[in-house]
């Protein structure tokens, strides 16, 4: 078990924490943004939280293979990219809000990375046990 193996395994850690917790964030914004939908503010940050996270989902999907989800989080980034808003009907700002909030709470079960090694499944690879 190499250091860079290590730094490795560190980082795809790392990655999956980063990735979850923006999941989250995104799903606490979105409703929120449910109840202050009147707040020119607020629909700023909810853009720009937003689109980081569905950029930041869109990397993992693409190295998880999941293209198609890669495809709609990207459209999710563009709906919402703070540079370029796209003005819609109050009434469509909610259903998009309700719309990706379930979306990103899909990936949250649906784009998972894939379980790390233990040091025994490194090792012998060919046993393939999860690490704890």
């Amino acid at each position: 078990f190499s250091y860079s193996e290590y730094q490795s395994l560190k980082q795809q850690t790392r990655s999956s924490m980063v990735t979850k917790f923006m999941k989250w964030l995104s799903i606490v914004a979105l409703l929120l943004g449910l109840l202050m939908r009147s707040s020119a503010s607020y629909r700023i940050v909810l853009g720009l939280v937003v689109c980081t996270a569905a950029l930041v989902v869109v990397a993992q999907a693409f190295r998880t293979g999941k293209y198609l989800w890669g495809a709609g989080f990207v459209s999710i980034a563009v709906l919402f990219n703070p540079v370029a808003p796209f003005t819609l009907a109050g009434g469509m700002f909610l259903w998009l809000d309700l719309a990706c909030a379930v979306t990103f709470a899909f990936s949250l079960a649906m784009l998972k990375a894939k379980p790390l090694l233990s040091i025994q499944g490194i090792i012998h690879p060919h046993r393939q046990t999860e690490s704890l």
